[in-house]
């Protein structure tokens, strides 16, 4: 994505660079969750199955949000879902649950850290002037965190470094000393705490510590954050939160036990987990345990202020708050939002108090609205699909997803009942004041552009940025795998000098493919399997010829003939070979067979799920050896498109090329829209810049294929890339359309990288 200016290449850097917030959680739900059932002598009934409904929630929301991961890929979660399938009351309503939930974060947050340091410093409990030191250091930490995030996410990240990390360490190792202490030991599940005379005390206690759940939807938005092809970008973001909330599980299941039996919740002067810790951990690493606990807590103010900060951004981009909300300062960040948040969580450690359970109420209620959105969201979109499926797997997700959404709407209704008058109330004021501000500001500066409207979400749910100074390392994209459909005429072998540079570059692998057009049973063999078999014999025979002018080049090289219908036999090759690109030239004849014309290309196109490149034949010699100095990259600002945006850097970096950025508006009379779309183009163009990439940037034309055609001829490029389907306003670059007319009209290869659309949208 164009606003990631390093990407993340593992799981585990991902869950480091997402998960201080949920990570933290069990350092303060315990203290609430046992006051509450101690007090009331409950526990050892009730105590263990708060614990399972809250595993089992873990376990149904992760699978729902696997599915989030593999629909929604741009950066936009829970939130784009819930969107698309909403509409438009969903994205104020999204926004104004977002921005409470920022400022609780930072509240939660700063009164965990501020107890842990009370917990080492008991004069901090003291009062001064009518109120506890510890408000004081409260609103002292608020302010200087404010302050550094306010001087840019790279100081905000030198300051506060990778603490998610050292939380992780620390939960584990209280899960191993936990074990060789007091063994394993996981919680009873007593069916009798379901009974009424316990299942009030079951519940409040699972609402209580439902916060674990803060969070999850950050492996969501961070997909877009990671290298790679969707799929494996959605993979690797499910494995991060894998990461995260199997750590928070076990440190639920092992060490919740030991809490419960060595602490004393009663005891204000030091937190249940603190208490805990000392007496599982040897003294300097309890200590440790400490400074840990504070800098991840720290992190995660931080982490929510940066938040703010691009809700804000992209708020102002979609006309939802006056421009001076999203003003940024010189820096780059807007400032004026974490002012405001600092001033409203100081305000509130100064009128309530600096106890994490405090707020934890309000917390939880907002989390789970969201989820229970987005939990909805997904249902429906599911239910749609199992329309035209009849697979027990779809089935299945439906059943999963339906009953983590009935979980989390039930859940979101017991906090609401059992902490109303705790502070669950305030939503019924704070969420139809924040929606009817963003509806009047939107209505008064009118709609934004579809660039500005997708910019503005995207910035909306950037809220967390990796921790990662920007290094320049090669693309995790690879194009080794290269597959070559040929059709015996000199046509098709046009295609293959293309193919071959690609492979050589990386060192790959170069598959030539001859399919015998049949309506039999498809067949694929490679010609060391086929033998004398005579139906395929002729075949055999020219892609050995082929291959016998490519050896001496250093090339790799493997042959595969099959028989069925053409499209299909090359899609299934492409699959069972694990195809990274597909290279075809777009028409030939031959004796062989009628294979690579305009109908089979067109349902090549449309079925592939690899990058297609197409090669037009012209006066040159196929051997002639093609050039990437000049890369052409088509945007129109939406998701789809941007997916051809791995790639290019990929042959950039392999070939040292210069990208041509190119956006055609749909008005070119529309200033404030060639604005924001030349701001679009400058966003991406200063990525790749940080990955050692030459770029430049054109905003021009009003018809976009002719404009593509006309733009690759006087730039001399040698590659025209770009997406086979958009999200934007008028889905420009879908095939059939922009795409066709640039393939009958241009002169150079075209890289088409084929985009989904989501269900939904046509």
């Amino acid at each position: 994505m164009a606003h990631i200016s390093h990407k993340l290449t593992n799981s585990l850097e991902g869950a480091l660079a997402g998960g201080g917030d949920p990570a933290t959680s069990p350092l303060y739900v315990f203290g609430p969750f046992l006051k509450l059932l101690v007090v009331a002598g409950v526990a050892q009934i009730t105590f263990g199955a708060s614990i399972w409904l809250v595993i089992l929630t873990i376990a149904l929301v992760s699978a729902m949000y696997r599915l989030v991961m593999i629909w929604v890929i741009d950066g936009s979660g829970g939130s784009g879902l819930s969107e698309e399938e909403f509409g438009s009351w969903a994205v104020k309503l999204n926004a104004s649950i977002t921005f409470v939930e920022y400022t609780l974060t930072f509240l939660v947050s700063m009164a965990a850290l501020v107890t842990f340091i009370a917990d080492r410093f008991p004069v901090l409990n003291e009062p001064f002037m009518g109120f506890q030191y510890r408000t004081i250091v409260a609103i002292g930490l608020s302010i200087i965190t404010g302050w550094l995030v306010n001087r840019g996410p790279k100081v905000a990240a030198r300051a506060f470094g990778p603490a998610t990390a050292g939380v992780l360490l620390l939960m584990w190792a209280m899960v191993f000393a936990t074990i060789f202490k007091l063994g394993l030991r996981l919680p009873e599940l007593n069916l009798q705490a379901f009974t009424p005379g316990y299942l009030t005390f079951t519940l409040g206690g699972y609402v209580r510590i439902l916060a674990v759940m803060t969070g999850i939807e950050i492996f969501a938005n961070l997909v877009a954050a990671y290298e790679g092809k969707p799929r494996q970008k959605s993979r690797m973001a499910f494995q991060s939160l894998l990461i995260i909330m199997g750590t928070t599980s076990i440190t639920m299941l092992v060490v919740g036990p030991a809490i419960q039996e060595l602490s004393n919740p009663v005891n204000s002067d030091v937190s249940v987990f603190t208490q805990t810790m000392d007496q599982l951990l040897p003294e300097p690493l309890a200590l440790v345990g400490t400074v840990v606990g504070v800098l991840v807590l720290l992190s995660a103010s931080a982490a929510s202020a940066q938040g703010l900060q691009n809700l804000a951004l992209g708020l102002k981009l979609r006309n939802y708050v006056p421009s001076f909300i999203g003003q940024r300062n010189v820096y780059e960040v807007a400032a004026i939002p974490v002012w405001i948040e600092v001033g409203i969580v100081s305000f509130c450690f100064l009128s309530f108090g600096t106890s994490e359970e405090t707020y934890l109420a309000i917390y939880a209620a907002g989390v789970f609205i969201l989820l229970s959105m987005t939990g909805w969201a997904a249902a429906k979109r599911l239910l749609r699909q199992s329309r035209t499926s009849s697979k027990t797997r779809d089935y299945l997700s439906l059943a999963g997803t339906a009953t983590a959404a009935i979980l989390t709407s039930a859940a979101t209704i017991i906090i609401f009942v059992e902490r109303f008058t705790e502070g669950a109330w305030t939503y019924f004021i704070l969420l139809p004041f924040l929606y009817l501000i963003f509806t009047y500001f939107r209505r008064r500066l009118g709609d934004p552009t579809p660039v500005e409207e997708r910019r503005g979400l995207l910035f909306a749910e950037r809220r967390y940025l990796p921790s990662l100074e920007p290094t320049i390392e090669p693309s995790s994209i690879r194009l080794s795998r290269i597959l070559v459909p040929l059709d015996g005429s000199k046509f098709s072998e046009h295609a293959l000098p293309m193919a071959q540079t690609l492979t050589k570059a990386q060192e790959g692998c170069l598959t030539l493919l001859s399919v015998r057009k049949t309506a039999g049973a498809p067949r694929i063999v490679t010609l060391l399997q086929s033998g004398p078999d005579g139906d395929l014999r002729e075949h055999e025979i020219y892609l050995q010829k082929v291959a016998s002018t490519l050896e001496g080049t250093g090339t790799r090289l493997e042959s595969v003939v099959a028989s069925g219908v053409v499209a299909h036999e090359i899609q299934s090759v492409a699959t069972v070979k694990d195809i990274d690109l597909l290279v075809m030239s777009t028409h030939g004849r031959s004796g062989v067979g009628r294979m690579l014309i305009g109908s089979v290309a067109n349902e090549v196109l449309q079925q592939s799920k690899v990058p297609v490149l197409l090669v037009r034949p012209n006066d040159s010699k196929s051997d002639d050896a093609p050039s990437f100095n000049r890369l052409m990259v088509t945007l129109d600002g939406s998701g789809g498109a941007e997916q051809v945006l791995p790639y290019a850097r990929a042959l950039a970096q392999d070939f040292n090329s210069e990208i041509l950025f190119l956006s055609v508006p749909d008005d070119i009379q529309a200033e404030n829209q060639l604005e924001h779309i030349e701001g679009y183009l400058e966003e991406i163009a200063r990525s790749f810049t940080t990955w050692g990439v030459k770029v430049r940037t054109v905003v021009t034309g009003s018809d976009p294929a002719y404009t593509i055609v006309e733009m690759a001829d006087s730039n001399s490029v040698d590659l025209i890339m770009l997406a086979t389907h958009g999200r934007g306003s008028r889905e420009r670059l879908m095939f059939g359309s922009v795409a066709d007319t640039v393939l009958r009209n241009s002169r150079h290869p075209v890289f088409m990288v084929p985009v989904c659309l989501p269900t939904n949208q046509k």
